[in-house]
Order: structure tokens, then sequence, then C-alpha cells
């Protein structure tokens, strides 16, 4: 018999001794996905110099101090990366364990957004103000525990030998534990994050070897879930407005479809090569707002041009491109659903962020993993990597 995507069962059967220890020859650092690494490192290493030149003249926002924002970007970026070591060190199987846990406190923390605790930010009401100016985005890390807790329980049966794949009562229950948090983020309301978590449960799924009737069924309660949310009137005035103009560019060009057509501007303005980092007009003259966060990747077109910005591609496919490899190879199925999921995370994640800024896109209020500025993003995005280098630095030992 043959398990999910054409692997054998013993592909999947708990593995006894293989990691109770890693030789010298065989030590962690060898076994680490260093084309992942490197590339990660180099976008964070471009984001700074983007967030950099977006923000230096803005003295509004930095408080006179041209080096804020590049010094909290290259500290997020510190930070991150030593929540990568830490889940390295920790294991993605051992993490398995405590997935409970980290659901328990991802609703917590959701739920306090909702609370006197929760603060609106350019927009969406989705932050925890703690104070002295820190800020956290729960949201961000629900998205690991939605990928975590469907994993631990779509791949139990299976990694143990008992079934070849998840069957209807599994699926349903690991559905219903993704349900909860996305309903609480989405009376928020953020609907950006919801719909990178609908494309992260649907990555998962696809991943599991489940039914592909509910694969057909989760797509349709996506449709009718988007009409009654409409029809309720859950969603902002903004957000709906975004979607017109995305849907007619010419609806408000001075209104809300603003921000789409100075990206445009920015972007196209760049060329080839780009008018040179921070040369660039639109940059420079502020036309383009949140240039930090959502629309960071303009800066990249408009003062490194086609060149640039293609660059910033190549290594979000590199990391996609080693993502899928370690998914391919590993030797569980819990290994293969949670780099599904980190997949289905960050293609849909990059591609809406980069699309909105060239149009083809509705803008969601969605960062750019590694390049844009903020914490809470920042932070979770490693740790995304490094649950995919525990995964790859876990496989069993060959002779």
């Amino acid at each position: 018999m043959t398990a999910p995507h054409g692997f054998s069962v013993s592909r999947y059967a708990p593995e006894r001794g293989t990691l109770a220890r890693l030789t010298a020859r065989d030590s962690v650092v060898r076994r680490l996905d260093w084309p992942m690494l490197l590339s990660a490192l180099a976008l964070s290493g471009v984001g700074s110099l983007l967030v950099w030149s977006a923000t230096r003249g803005r003295t509004e926002l930095n408080n006179g101090d041209p080096y804020y924002f590049l010094f909290r970007h290259l500290l997020n970026t510190g930070i991150g990366l030593a929540l990568m070591v830490g889940t390295i060190w920790l294991g993605h199987r051992t993490l398995r364990g405590a997935v409970p846990i980290l659901y328990t406190v991802s609703i917590v923390l959701i739920l306090a957004v909702l609370t006197p605790l929760g603060a609106t930010i350019n927009g969406a009401h989705a932050w925890i103000v703690v104070g002295g100016g820190f800020s956290l985005q729960p949201s961000e890390f629900v998205k690991i525990t939605i990928i975590l807790v469907m994993a631990m329980l779509l791949a139990a049966k299976v990694d143990a030998g008992d079934q070849i794949h998840p069957d209807h009562r599994t699926v349903a229950k690991a559905l219903t534990l993704a349900a909860l948090p996305m309903g609480i983020v989405m009376l928020m309301p953020d609907l950006g994050s919801v719909m990178v978590m609908a494309v992260i449960v649907l990555g998962v799924l696809l991943s599991s070897g489940a039914s592909n009737r509910w694969v057909l069924g989760l797509i349709g309660a996506g449709v009718l879930g988007a009409v009654l949310v409409t029809a309720l009137g859950m969603l902002d005035e903004y957000q709906i407005n975004r979607f017109a103009a995305f849907a007619n560019p010419d609806l408000d060009p001075a209104g809300v479809g603003y921000n789409t057509n100075q990206a445009r501007i920015a972007i196209g303005s760049g060329g080839l090569l780009g008018a040179g980092l921070f040369k660039g007009s639109q940059t420079t003259g502020q036309f383009v707002p949140e240039q930090q966060t959502d629309f960071v990747f303009t800066v990249a077109g408009e003062e490194l041009g086609f060149v640039g910005a293609g660059l910033i591609l190549v290594l979000l496919g590199v990391i996609l491109w080693r993502a899928c490899r370690i998914a391919r190879e590993t030797t569980e199925l819990y290994g293969t659903i949670v780099a599904a999921g980190i997949i289905a995370w960050f293609a849909f994640q990059s591609f809406e962020n980069i699309g909105m800024t060239l149009g083809i896109m509705p803008v969601a209020g969605l960062p750019l993993p590694f390049v844009s500025y903020g914490g809470s993003s920042m932070f979770a995005v490693w740790v995304a990597i490094g649950l995919l280098q525990s995964i790859r630095v876990q496989r069993p030992m060959t002779a």
C-alpha cells in the first residue's frame, strides 16, 4: 500500500534511535540548508537598506533620527535570528508536544486584541501595545500555530503507521481548531491575515493526503464565507473601498486608489537599473504611503530598478525551492505538513504584497517576508525558517 503522494507507509514510520545524537562529522551546522539561510539573510539585509531609504527623511516618523528605523529593523532581524536558533535547538518534534500550550497562548493573545489592550495601527485593530513603544501583532504568530496544530492532528496516526492518510474525523477536528483563531482575527477585522491563514490551511490539507472532497469543500466554504462577510457588513469601509479600487483603478485615483497608483509610478520609473539608492524621487518625495512596511517593494523598484527588484524575487524563490525540497525529503508526514504550510504562507504573502504594488492584487496590508519593517512579522518568518531547518537537521542519519 502507498501513502499520500506515492510515499510508502514505512516512510512515515516513527524513527527509533536514529536521532539520539548527531556526530561531529554530521553536525547541525553541516546539516543546515545554507542556500535558504543565506537567501533569508540577504533579503533582511536588502530590506534594511530599503527601510532606511524610505524613512531617513520622514521626520514625523523617526523623531529627527534618520537611523531610527534602520537600527530597529536590524534589531528585529537579530531577535528573529535568535528565535530561529532557539527553534532549531528545541526542534520541531519538541514543539510538537508543546502545540496545545502554544495554541492556547495564541488564542489568549488574539482575544486580548479585542480588549482595551488592543490598538489600531494603519487602519487595522490587530495590535497589542505593551508600552515603551513596543507593539505586538498576535495574528503573525497565529499563522505558525495553525500550521503546527493541524500538522500534529493530521500526521499523528499516519506517522504511527496506523493509517495511510488522515480520516474524515481527524480532518474535521483540524479544520475546527484552525477556524477558531481565524474567526477571532476576522472580528478585528484583519482581512489580510485571514487570507494568508486560509491559504495555509489549503496548503496543509493538500500536503496531508486528506480527501479531495475536503479541499473542494474548503474552497466552496471560502467563497461562501466571503459573500457572508460582505453581506453582514463585517468589513470596514476602508477594506471595501480597497477591493472597489482594485476592481476599478480609476474609481478614486486621489483617494482609495492613491496608494496603488503612486506605487506603480514609483516602480515604473525605476527602469532597468533604478535611480540609485536614496535617489528615488517618489521615495524622497514621500509620495507612497507606508513605504517602509506594506509598500517597501516600491523602493526596490524605483531605486534598484528591474535588476534589484528581480533579485528580491530570486531570493524569495530560492527560499521556496529549498523549502519544497525539505518537504519532499523529510521522513515523516508531520514534517512534510509543517513545511508545506510555511511554503503556502511565504508564497501567497509574497505574491499578495508584490502584487498589490503592481496593481494586480487588492491592497491587503501584508508585509513582504524578511524585507518589510515590523517586529512581529520578522520574528514569525524567522521562527518559520527555524522550523524548516529543524526538519532538515533531524532527518535520519545514513550509514
